[in-house]
């Protein structure tokens, strides 16, 4: 069959590419879903504290897509201002995210404030706060539901006449009239354009198409502990030091420690030397948290760019495949902003923000984005 546009990858990402491209004007859009990606194992949280402009940008956009997702959607994505907390253990740390938030008021955000140890206190009186210099914290950061959003942008889409396959994808040629042909287990398909909205998986995708995607597989990790009311649900999204960080979710404690990679790169496994040393941190840190067990484990996979920043706009090479890809961590967060930005782009208008920072080209030009770190 012959499609306009085939978008490959049916997580938040994909689906948010073809409700815009939908809601835009466009038919004749098919979705190749295979299943199992990253999008159901997000752990929800949400920013505006970024140390880049576009960062910032994507996260205000998006801010402003979710707080209407559901007048545009009919699904609530339950997003919750509940705030984010990044605790400074040295001066240095402290001089970062002070420089950052000269960055995010540059870019017209001015939610977020640097605070004392006496204000961490008052924010996070459940921590153990020895050796916390200082911290950021913005109130309007928080939470959101990863499956909702994608369930919203799905169903709007089907209604709006979007087609989906559950398959895979296989393989890519050139077809005589200028498009792609798409191989997939569930036969072959032509399209104008291919969207490579693959997550993890863009860099494999790519490389059927001959095309080398920057993209590759980061595991993250995370120890969920049994029912507990030790935490409120309003409590802020905690992040340490050294990255050991954890978030009140469903009357559950989710606890996150970014590790070394796995061997297999795509491996989900969790690492028991992992969870143990996650629970002591947690156990040590959070004094209210010494009783409570963790009940299970799970894993998921960022999709990380050479830069830590998203990849947006037509490969190198290859104008017909367009990549909406390499969010590196914040792609459900960015997912509302991206797919109107890739769906403007695609349609021939301009998109709502300046993408330059997003060209897949800059990595051959020698001009990757700066990577900088709240922490």
């Amino acid at each position: 069959m012959s499609w306009d546009i085939l978008v490959v990858g049916g997580g938040v990402m994909g689906w948010s590419v073809a409700h815009h491209l939908a809601r835009a004007g466009r038919r004749r859009i098919l979705v190749v879903d295979r299943g199992g990606g990253s999008t159901e194992r997000a752990t929800g949280g949400f920013r505006a504290q970024f140390a880049t402009e576009v960062n910032v940008r994507l996260s205000l956009l998006s801010r402003r897509k979710l707080e209407t997702l559901q007048e545009e959607t009919g699904v609530d994505p339950g997003f919750l201002p509940a705030g984010y907390l990044f605790l400074a253990g040295e001066e240095a740390q402290r001089e970062r995210l002070a420089t950052a938030l000269e960055v995010q008021r540059a870019a017209g955000c001015e939610d977020a404030r640097l605070v004392t140890p006496e204000e961490i206190g008052r924010l996070a009186p459940w921590i153990r706060a020895e050796g916390i210099l200082a911290g950021s914290f913005s109130p309007r950061d928080g939470f959101m539901r990863p499956m909702e959003i994608r369930r919203g942008y799905l169903e709007a889409a089907l209604r709006a006449g979007v087609d989906r396959l559950e398959a895979e994808v296989l393989g890519f040629e050139q077809a005589a009239a200028g498009g792609l042909r798409v191989r997939t287990s569930a036969g072959t398909h032509v399209a104008g354009v291919v969207v490579n909205a693959a997550g993890a998986w863009a860099g494999k995708v790519g490389a059927m198409a001959g095309i080398d995607v920057p993209v590759t597989p980061l595991r993250r990790q995370v120890a969920v502990t049994a029912p507990t009311d030790a935490l409120p649900a309003s409590m802020p999204m905690l992040i340490f030091p050294d990255g050991f960080h954890l978030r009140v979710r469903d009357g559950r404690v989710l606890l996150l420690w970014p590790s070394d990679a796995a061997d297999d790169a795509f491996d989900v496994s969790v690492d028991p030397d992992w969870t143990r040393a996650v629970v002591a941190a947690a156990r040590a840190r959070v004094p209210a948290l010494a009783a409570v067990p963790v009940e299970s484990t799970y894993a998921g996979l960022y999709e990380m760019s050479p830069d830590e920043h998203a990849l947006l706009g037509p490969a190198p090479g290859l104008e017909q495949l367009f990549l909406v890809n390499g969010s590196s961590g914040h792609g459900v967060m960015h997912a509302p902003a991206l797919g109107q930005l890739a769906a403007e782009m695609l349609t021939g208008r301009a998109p709502a923000l300046d993408v330059q920072a997003l060209r897949p080209a800059r990595f051959a030009e020698g001009r990757p984005n700066p990577t900088r770190r709240l922490l």
